[in-house]
């Protein structure tokens, strides 16, 4: 079983979300977070004045799953939330040794 935390703009989370429903995807958590990359943040102008906004708005998806769904699930999301232009996100991948179901018990792949 793996853990998927992709980062991908927020213009760009429906297309994530309704790619990755497409596919069967039975869960996922959203978070909004902040921050950087290579792009060191945005500048921009105001009536004249130039300021810079460093940390970006972006959304956190997690979603499990197991290990024959990882290079589809992985291909989804990349292709949903391309644009081509610097910005577009992350996706980290890492294992789960174990995942527990709370209100069956049921634990490993039947839990997800």
């Amino acid at each position: 079983m793996k853990r998927i935390e992709a980062i991908v703009r927020p213009e760009k989370l429906q297309d994530v979300k309704n790619a990755l429903v497409s596919i069967g995807a039975t869960g996922m958590t959203l978070e909004d977070v902040r921050g950087f990359g290579r792009q060191k943040g945005q500048t921009s102008t105001y009536r004249g004045i130039s300021y810079t906004v460093e940390f970006l708005t972006k959304k956190r998806l997690v979603i499990a799953v197991p290990d024959d769904q990882l290079e589809t699930t992985l291909q989804t999301i990349s292709t949903a939330a391309a644009t081509g232009t610097i910005g577009d996100g992350k996706i980290f991948v890492s294992s789960l040794n174990e995942v527990i179901r709370i209100r069956t018990g049921e634990s490993g792949e039947a839990a997800l």
